[in-house]
């Protein structure tokens, strides 16, 4: 439960937000350098490509909803399948907005925006002639997309009733009308509806190692939840979704194995039966419209492995030769002759494509990397796995620059993920491939506790964050220190969001580390736990179990609190932080930063007004990895750290 609570957004900086696809900008005319041989590139160079990601094709197949930053701020594009030009198709310089999805029988379309990274998400629809309507509105409600039904109607969820409560509303696609179809009282996770419009899945969160799965009948006049994983012990379920006959729920579960398997539990009989397990976690399961396809994601060792299989026979389904990288994305027209997908590679930003298995032909629909770099210039991570300080193996992601030799040693930073419970995975990254291309080596550790290794694996953090975690992330820089090519004496440490509290742990708590840049990070948990966002209310109790109660933990929260010990911190520190950031709230970095400087330790500030948990515009992205390659030459390339 606990990637519920921070995963998704706590490092949007570090992954997806700083990918960068098809752009109609010129390359920018920042001069290209050459050292040892190699390229250089400025971070405006890497950012000179744009983001894009979604996959929803129109009713006629002949369009792919995308949200792109191609402006600088995301926004909502249609894409043709032919190839042909993108359409702008929203226009905003403040907001982040991001497609969602077509309605089914005609262009109009829905998509999200909160307000500069509050996180406080409405649902708008465009009509046909450009015109937004906001379908939520509200100053404090935050609201989300359920998906289609077989009829046309929509679901949405919204907690305008209770900021702790997500409720359900059925809305048409008519005249948006809507009527409340489920009041969550008992404020459960909201999961799927099957698209005959009858059932809701929801998941309770009874600890950070255990869940249950309800289901709703929408359709009864008593919605009572009725419980379809009754068990003993610490087992966690969590819905994929519905079959396409509505006659299953497709659902996730670690029962049987350390892994993430998938089961399918019939809404007749009401019995259960094995859908599909592998080695790894199966991160996800989802059909075509028409069922013909269906589509499985495993986390295999940090990296994309999707499985197309056909429906009925349950054989994989044999596509064209495709450019190295990750299949992501993956959607299907309605007739299902049309597949659109995403392939992303760690020196490749993600490319949208589509396929027509008719005439088994596939269209490229963007050029994604800077025509001034290639492939060539950057560089892929090799998984390497080290002993830690109790025999545990621990894996990670190793980038080698490429200027870097026994001859050549170069800097080198632990980069630790979000979370808790995050994972670092291969994919391009603007923000990593800058740091790498001017010479700093990045170990991005998957310390204990990280997910997508097994459950034993991810409970190993369980009430020991800045312990077990910390001393995973300080043996990664000791494993550093046995590679020749890497400077054992320059070794920082860098995070966002969980890995920034980590950040400033290890510099409160170790002298291993020369520097350490933390991005929106926790460093009061006393605070932190006290003020987490309302909507977090169905997982809060797993939060709690995982991190500790403030009614009953607050010395130990204090005890592995940077904030608490700040006296310790000696050497240079850069802390980047979101002023809207409703998770780690600003006041948290402006105390740290405090503390460093009554040290008389040098330390960097940057704030961004208009950004939340996350730097979404495309601006205070270039603006953060320049900070951190002048910090870094200044406190760790140039071994300026005499105090």
């Amino acid at each position: 439960m606990k990637n519920a609570v921070f995963g998704i957004l706590s490092v949007i900086l570090l992954t997806a937000c700083d990918e960068a696809p098809e752009t109609s900008q010129p390359t920018v005319s920042a001069p290209i350098t050459e050292k040892q041989g190699v390229k250089t590139f400025s971070a405006e160079e890497f950012f000179a490509t744009t983001t894009v990601f979604g996959s929803s094709i129109n009713h006629d197949g002949t369009a792919v909803l995308v949200s792109s930053d191609a402006t600088g701020v995301f926004n909502a594009y249609r894409y043709p399948v032919d190839g042909s030009k993108p359409e702008q198709l929203t226009t905003s310089v403040k907001d982040t907005i991001y497609g969602v999805s077509w309605f089914p029988n005609d262009n109009r379309f829905i998509y999200t925006a909160d307000q500069g990274g509050n996180e406080l998400n409405h649902l708008y629809v465009q009509e046909l002639d450009g015109s937004v309507k906001d379908l939520t509105p509200g100053e404090s409600l935050k609201a989300g997309f359920l998906g289609w039904s077989d009829n046309g109607d929509f679901f949405a969820i919204s907690n305008e009733r209770d900021p702790k409560a997500f409720d359900v509303y059925r809305y048409s696609s008519k005249d948006y009308q809507r009527e409340l179809v489920f009041e969550n009282e008992e404020m459960l996770s909201i999961g799927d509806v099957s698209r005959d419009g009858r059932w809701l899945s929801l998941t309770k969160a009874v600890s950070g190692a255990d869940s249950d799965l309800y289901l709703i009948d929408l359709n009864a006049s008593a919605k009572d939840p009725i419980h379809i994983t009754p068990h003993e012990g610490n087992i966690e379920y969590f819905s994929y979704g519905f079959t396409p006959d509505s006659g299953k729920l497709i659902f996730a579960t670690n029962e049987h194995s350390e892994f993430n398997q998938a089961w399918a539990y019939d809404l007749e009989s009401g019995e259960s039966e094995l859908f599909y397990e592998t080695n790894w976690d199966v991160g996800f399961v989802y059909f075509s419209k028409d069922g013909k396809y269906t589509v499985v994601g495993i986390n295999e060792d940090a990296q994309n492995n999707i499985k197309i299989l056909n429906s009925e026979t349950k054989e994989s389904v044999e596509l064209p030769t495709l450019p190295a990288g990750d299949l992501r994305g993956i959607n299907f027209s309605d007739d299902s002759n049309k597949m659109v997908f995403y392939i992303n590679a760690d020196n490749s930003p993600s490319n949208l494509y589509v396929y027509t298995f008719t005439d088994d032909k596939v269209v490229k629909l963007t050029e994604t990397l800077n025509p001034a770099m290639t492939p060539e210039d950057l560089v892929s991570s090799t998984v390497v796995r080290f002993k830690s300080f109790d025999g545990l193996e621990i894996p990670g992601l190793l980038y080698k620059p490429l200027q870097a030799s026994a001859q050549n040693k170069v800097p080198a930073l632990v980069w630790v993920h979000g979370g808790p419970g995050g994972q670092s995975r291969k994919g391009y990254s603007a923000a990593i491939q800058h740091l790498v291309n001017h010479g700093y080596a990045i170990f991005a550790v998957n310390n204990r506790g990280s997910s997508g290794y097994g459950k034993t694996f991810y409970h190993l953090d369980d009430k020991n964050h800045g312990e077990g975690d910390l001393q995973d992330i300080v043996y990664g820089k000791k494993h550093l220190q046995t590679l020749d090519w890497v400077d054992g004496t320059r070794i920082g440490i860098i995070g966002g969001s969980y890995g920034g509290y980590m950040t400033m742990a290890g510099m409160a708590f170790t002298d291993e580390f020369e520097v350490g840049i933390n991005i929106f990070g926790v460093t009061n948990w006393v605070r932190t736990l006290t003020s987490i966002p309302p909507w977090w209310e169905a997982f809060k109790q797993a939060l709690y179990d995982e991190m500790g109660d403030p009614a009953t933990d607050a010395e130990r929260h204090r005890r592995i609190s940077p904030l608490f010990h700040a006296k310790n911190i000696k050497k240079p520190v850069l802390v980047v932080q979101g002023a809207n950031d409703p998770r780690v709230l600003q006041v948290e970095s402006d105390e740290m930063v405090a503390a460093i400087e009554a040290n008389n330790v040098p330390v960097e500030y940057v704030l961004f007004e208009d950004e939340g948990h996350g730097f979404r515009k495309k601006a205070n992205r270039i603006t953060a990895s320049n900070a951190y390659v002048r910090f870094l030459d200044r406190h760790l390339k140039n071994s300026a750290n005499q105090l």
